[in-house]
This record gives C-alpha cells, structure tokens and sequence, in this order.
C-alpha cells in the first residue's frame, strides 16, 4: 500500500502500530478488571480476593479467629490479607502488560502506562 513512500511509508507503519497498541492497552485494561488474585494472611485464615487492578472483590474469613480479644489481631490479617492481595495485582498487571509489550515487540524492561 505505502510501497516507495520512502519515511512515509515507515511513519504510517508506526502510527498503525501505535494504534495497534492503544487499542490492545485498552482491551487489556478491561480484562484486568475480570482477572483475580488472592493474597492471604494469618496461614490462610483470612483471604482477600482483588482483581488485577488491585480493587478488593471479596474477603473470606475464617470463623475460629472470632473472639472479642482477638479483634486487634483479626484487624491486622485482614490489612495484612488485603495488601497482599494488592501487592499480587500489581505484580499480575506487570505480567500482563510484559506480555503485552513482547507482543508489539517492544524491549522487556520497557514500562507501559496504566
């Protein structure tokens, strides 16, 4: 289509791609929000479910921590749970967006916008 365009032809190859990666990025960004992680505290007593953008879906809490002494601790798994389930996002969304990267065959190390 560009054949003897010379830079032409080249510029309107990149704007393809650029665009080609935009409309990627944005599909990506929407399967994000249906891909889950589950970070875990207290050896499993209380999991938070968060989806790869790092919104928490659900916590899951083990009944036999329940007492009114223990509530302290019951507060401290539920963060510790629930920021791990961040952290495990964040890592999903670097993976994906690695991925994504590879794809387009841009470098590894190469950090992509959100």
């Amino acid at each position: 289509m560009f054949k003897g365009l010379g830079a032409m032809g080249d510029m309107a190859k990149m704007m393809k791609t650029a665009k080609d990666m935009q409309t990627r990025m944005t599909d990506l960004q929407e399967e994000m929000n249906d891909m889950t992680v589950t970070g875990e505290a207290g050896a499993g007593l209380v999991k938070a479910t968060a989806n790869a953008k790092g919104k928490v879906k659900s916590l899951d809490i083990d009944p036999s921590i329940f007492s009114a002494e223990d509530k302290e601790v019951v507060e401290d798994l539920i963060l510790a749970a629930i920021s791990n389930a961040q952290d495990k996002a964040q890592e999903k969304a670097a993976e994906e967006m690695q991925k994504l990267a590879a794809e387009m065959g841009l470098p590894a190390d190469m950090k992509l916008p959100f």
